[in-house]
């Protein structure tokens, strides 16, 4: 089963990522990928650099291109575990690819909403180099996130979860969620 976890910036995704990896599951971050581009072309990892590769990326390779660089990844992962979580699909062009890579492997797609001025508040705190400080660069980055396509990975979700109360609840409703999708092994 690969597992899929997208939502907006700050949403909570890494919490969803977190607790499957806590039951011994593995992982690949689309983000880390395109920081790991960046590094690879010789730029220094801040926020432009890793936008400008983001958008240079799929120029070069596609709409799918972080994805088409994960499946490597992903197949290694799949010969030691049932499951394979990928995080921050922005694309049903990456959902595409993956569906196209792995036939065999039952894809769950999982989405994370978490109103706007909560996600600004969290990536603000988090201090990230990439995070946004001002509403204006929060703004813009939803933006981005919504040209390359999220909101149709959201629409197509087999789950929603809203995290808008107090991180008990949101956790152990992650719990929940992940206990359900595991009893279908």
């Amino acid at each position: 089963m690969i597992i899929i976890v997208t939502g907006m910036p700050g949403s909570g995704k890494s919490k969803i990522v977190k607790e499957f990896e806590k039951r011994g599951f593995p992982s690949v971050s689309l983000g880390d990928i395109v920081r790991e581009e960046t590094v690879k072309r010789g730029l220094e990892l801040t926020k432009e650099n890793v936008a400008k590769v983001s958008i240079r990326l799929r120029q070069e390779l596609g709409q799918n291109a972080v994805a088409k660089l994960a499946v490597e990844k992903i197949k290694a992962l799949l010969k030691g575990s049932k499951v394979v979580v990928i995080d921050g699909v922005r694309s049903l062009d990456e959902v595409g690819t993956f569906r196209g890579a792995f036939p065999e492997e039952r894809i769950v797609i999982i989405a994370v909403h978490t109103p706007p001025k909560q996600r600004f508040e969290r990536l603000k705190a988090r201090g990230r180099h990439d995070d946004p400080q001002s509403w204006e660069d929060f703004e813009e980055r939803d933006w981005k996130e919504l040209r390359f396509g999220i909101g149709g990975v959201i629409a197509m979700a087999d789950y929603m979860i809203v995290n808008d109360g107090s991180k008990e609840d949101y956790e152990s409703a992650v719990k929940r969620l992940v206990d359900g999708i595991l009893s279908q092994l």
